[in-house]
């Protein structure tokens, strides 16, 4: 997915997946902003960062999803 990222929400998703299981770090919130520092470059945090975040934050604390 690297080599086509676009300025959506879903590849945001996609490629945060990714990174997150690629990141090693206990404290979650610290792993966050790492991985949303490793996508820096991606489209949708660019023009977006505070939706960014709030759909990263979601996507652990609300669906659990690497529990």
């Amino acid at each position: 997915m690297k080599d086509k990222l676009y300025d959506n929400a879903d590849s945001f998703a996609m490629s945060f997946d990714e990174e997150w299981e690629n990141v090693d770090c206990d404290d979650i919130r610290i792993k966050i902003d790492k991985v949303l520092e490793l996508l820096s470059d991606h489209p949708f945090l660019k023009s977006n960062p505070e939706n960014a975040r709030k759909m990263a934050e979601f996507r652990i604390f609300s669906l659990k999803k690497f529990q």
